[in-house]
């Protein structure tokens, strides 16, 4: 059952998601780190000036290089938590997420693992991506390292990819052999740097958007836009990306479509966990 929002609790969230996007662009600045709105974010910037109205998260891109010195030099915060897939056990995403440990946001397909729940900021590395067999591959070891470091069978791409991925988790059991499995394919699926590469893929959002192939001068750098009152990066070559990601965005979808994604089961907005 999708979680029913009271009067004004989405717009809430999405105001102290703005909160922590601005404190992401601020601090990416001083540590002259390059990240950019993608998705719902970027297309809200664009269509509304903000959030979609029915937006519930935000979500960023980061050019790998950027997103793993995010991770190696992050420093703690006193409001903010900084996960990152394979430290600390799994918590259930191929990504890094920024977590706002002041709120409390259960999410079903997380809500039991040992790990921060608050309101959260998603950070998609954007990775080289090869061509012919190397491609290929590249797209075996993300599909690889997806399920290893997250542990969760996709639900929502067919049987015949549930099938083999609960076949892989039931034949790799230890968690000392499923580390391996994902940190070399990780490595492998990563090794392509944007630089040498005339196509750019995001491969830890999953088996839709990892087929995704965009032109390398779609990120070649960043516009500033508003969003809800505040500059934001979006790439720069927005037009080819959102093109390509979901075709006409500039047109929302039918009405039945305007509704929050994600599996959210309990939400508070005032405290955090501990509170």
């Amino acid at each position: 059952m999708a979680y029913e929002f009271q009067e004004g609790e989405l717009r809430r969230l999405q105001l102290k998601t703005l909160e922590m996007l601005v404190f992401f662009r601020d601090y990416c600045e001083e540590k002259g780190l390059t990240f950019m709105l993608c998705g719902g974010c970027c297309i809200g910037a664009l269509r509304e000036g903000g959030f979609l109205p029915w937006d519930d998260d935000a979500d960023v891109f980061m050019p790998r290089e950027d997103y793993e010195r995010l991770a190696r030099e992050w420093e703690g915060h006193e409001r903010y938590a900084l996960l990152h897939p394979g430290e600390g056990g799994s918590y259930g995403n191929a990504f890094t997420t920024l977590v706002d440990t002041e709120t409390t946001c259960l999410r079903e397909q997380t809500k039991d693992r040992a790990m921060p729940h608050g309101i959260a900021l998603d950070i998609f590395p954007l990775d080289g991506c090869p061509t012919g067999w190397r491609r290929l591959r590249q797209k075996w070891n993300a599909m690889l390292f997806s399920l290893f470091v997250t542990e969760v069978v996709p639900r929502k791409h067919g049987r015949l990819i549930a099938l083999g991925s609960r076949t892989l988790l039931g034949l790799v059991r230890s968690p000392a052999r499923r580390q391996r499995v994902w940190r070399r394919a990780e490595r492998r699926m990563s090794r392509f740097p944007i630089a040498g590469c005339e196509r750019i893929t995001e491969l830890c959002a999953g088996p839709h958007y990892m087929q995704k192939e965009y032109p390398s001068s779609a990120f070649a750098g960043v516009v500033w836009r508003d969003f809800e009152g505040e500059r934001m990066p979006l790439p720069a070559g927005y037009d080819d990306y959102l093109t390509l990601a979901f075709g006409d965005y500039m047109t929302p979808p039918p009405p039945g479509k305007r509704i929050p994604e994600h599996d959210i089961v309990f939400l508070d907005l005032e405290r955090g966990e501990k509170g």
